[in-house]
């Protein structure tokens, strides 16, 4: 049905009040879905033709353009973004990959990024806030000379930066530390109560602190400490979000419940049985893991826990990445695979995002993705204040 023009003047002072932004490294969607009403997608990338199935199956077919980063150009970019978010591949930078960095095959896709923010640049097309998201381990990755490398290429740019380290933890019931890199470009003023004189906890972790010791002193200009208000809010425990009848995952059968029990170490064992004396349902986590036993030799252990949180979320690669539960009722125990609907929840997707057909697909797609609630509250309580900011010089 067509617009009257009431409608059409509404939606169009709507869409006057949003942020344009650019998502790189998009996935499913998870950072277009924590940024919500105040901004506006106007061009979406993704390699995985897997996870553009999925991001266009919530957010339709028009902003998300399936290929190569390395092969786009700012002619194929609509307009002039005021955020440009990034989420580039962790593989390389992942304190459990294989040292690579940003020289590897999947993070060295941060290069041909970044050369394409440059070319907007020299455009004058010009993003005023860039954010970078990836794991902790970016901190460290060859000796901390990665990290540095990103600030530097940020400030030669013309961007001051700052970073945070956000654990999931506060918003779902998943252990999940991220590393999100905050740019703000030199043509924009930042608010002063949005900086810091100072490191503090809990965002600027010690690694970060120590990771921003090793920056040389002519990026020391460029470095800010951003001021991130924190959530008192409570947590949902893992228990709340698993389903009864989950669809997609079977449960296992007593012998492969036995099995997993048979791989845990004495205090894991102990663990279960003090679940098992509370004669009331539990439910805790397991992950297979390889350990040294008592005579130096690797074997693979399960190890469980019970405080209503999961272990972090990771892509499946071998069966000791997927997260396995365990549900206690007595002397009865059961187990299976987190299903994709828990997998969505634990990353704070919405229950109406719709879930891939194949259940590895599901667990590319989350364990790839973005904590849906850190996003928000990143971007409600600083991303929103530094956008309104540039708004406001742009229109003096």
């Amino acid at each position: 049905m067509d617009m009257n023009g009431h409608e059409r003047i509404k939606l169009t002072q709507m869409e006057a009040g949003q942020h344009p932004f650019y998502e790189f490294f998009a996935g499913g969607g998870m950072a277009r879905l924590g940024l919500g009403a105040a901004w506006r997608c106007t061009f979406a990338n993704d390699i995985c033709g897997k996870k553009a199935a999925a991001y266009r199956s919530y957010f339709g077919d028009g902003e998300l353009k399936v290929g190569d980063v390395a092969r786009l150009r700012p002619n194929l970019l609509p307009g002039t973004p005021t955020l440009i978010w990034g989420s580039f591949p962790c593989q390389d930078l992942s304190l459990a990959g294989n040292g690579a960095g940003l020289s590897g095959q999947r993070s060295g896709t941060f290069k041909p990024f970044w050369k394409l923010v440059q070319d907007l640049t020299s455009l004058g097309r010009i993003p005023k806030v860039v954010v970078l998201e990836n794991v902790v381990g970016t901190l460290t990755s060859n000796q901390g000379k990665d990290f540095t490398g990103i600030v530097s290429v940020l400030a030669q740019e013309g961007y001051r930066v700052g970073a945070l380290v956000i654990d999931a933890v506060r918003f779902v019931p998943q252990s999940r530390p991220r590393l999100f890199m905050v740019a703000v470009h030199s043509t924009a003023k930042i608010p002063s109560e949005y900086v810091l004189a100072r490191a503090s906890e809990p965002w600027h972790t010690p690694s970060l602190r120590m990771a921003h010791s090793r920056l040389p002193a002519h990026l020391l200009d460029s470095w800010v400490w951003w001021q991130l208000s924190v959530p008192y809010t409570s947590t949902p425990s893992l228990a709340s979000i698993i389903e009864d009848k989950p669809i997609g995952v079977q449960w296992n059968s007593k012998e492969q419940t036995q099995r997993l029990i048979s791989l845990m170490a004495p205090p894991h064992v102990e663990k279960l049985k003090k679940a098992q004396l509370l004669g009331k349902r539990i439910v805790g986590t397991v992950y297979k893991r390889t350990r040294p036993n008592e005579d130096g030799v690797a074997v693979q252990r399960a190890e469980i826990r019970f405080d209503q949180i999961s272990g972090c979320l990771r892509t499946p690669v071998g069966g000791s990445s997927r997260q396995t539960i365990v549900v206690v009722e007595g002397h009865h125990i059961k187990s299976r695979l987190l299903s994709p609907r828990e997998l969505a929840r634990l990353m704070g997707a919405p229950e109406a995002y719709p879930l891939p057909a194949k259940y590895n697909d599901a667990y590319h797609l989350f364990g790839d993705g973005l904590v849906v609630p850190v996003v928000s509250w990143l971007s409600t309580k600083l991303l929103e204040p530094l956008a309104a900011a540039t708004r406001v010089m742009n229109c003096v």
